[in-house]
């Protein structure tokens, strides 16, 4: 397994950026619910009892997220989610839709950024400087940290406010994914008003 490091962050600071923030996204490849950011700003690199677990949220336990989510809530020096619904994902497509969550998230911080570090994408906030890293959740704490937050958020609202609203498609367990009983309610019921309907399982589902 590969361990993010603080490097990225140190060399930014050398230079006299004292804001660094990390950005990633989760949700891109459900066919339900929005694409959810977040942007966080931490102090430093992490200690050590919670470095080992500030890394790419997908390889994680459920509970072991929690734990580190309230760790990082309490640790950072701000953190903010942004979100794309479904419909804006139909109509701008994933990967703007993904850009759009991800300016919400920045812009919705309460401390603007000096630098950002991006898993990915470039979502070109002219007034601040960024770098896109490929698998950036496996280099840098700044990503890794906020793949955890977008990740338990977005998790919490499926389990929460889509389940509670559309629990035929069992959104708690499934998180908008594709599973075999997703798509098994999909073609019982048909879409819900959250599904995205440009997505290739949801359309043959109409």
């Amino acid at each position: 397994m590969i361990y993010p490091s603080y490097e990225y962050e140190s060399a930014l600071k050398s230079k006299g950026f004292d804001y660094i923030c990390g950005v990633d996204e989760v949700g891109r490849g459900t066919l339900a619910g929005p694409v959810m950011s977040a942007a966080v700003i931490i102090p430093s690199e992490p200690p050590k009892e919670y470095a080992p677990f500030i890394r790419d949220s997908k390889t994680l336990s459920k509970q072991k997220r929690i734990n580190v989510f309230d760790y990082l809530s309490d640790w950072s020096i701000c953190f903010s989610t942004g979100s794309a619904s479904p419909q804006e994902i139909d109509n701008f497509g994933i990967v703007e839709a993904t850009k759009m969550s991800m300016r919400r998230a920045v812009n919705d911080l309460n401390i603007k950024p000096d630098y950002l570090l991006i898993d990915a994408l470039s979502i070109e906030l002219l007034d601040i400087p960024e770098i896109s890293i490929i698998k950036g959740d496996s280099l840098s704490y700044s990503i890794a940290a906020a793949s955890i937050i977008a990740k338990v958020t977005r998790d919490r609202y499926m389990e929460t406010e889509l389940h509670v609203d559309y629990p035929a498609y069992d959104f708690a367990n499934n998180k908008g994914y594709g599973t075999k009983s997703h798509l098994e309610a999909l073609k019982s019921f048909g879409p819900s008003p959250v599904h995205r309907y440009t997505f290739r399982p949801v359309k043959l589902s109409e």
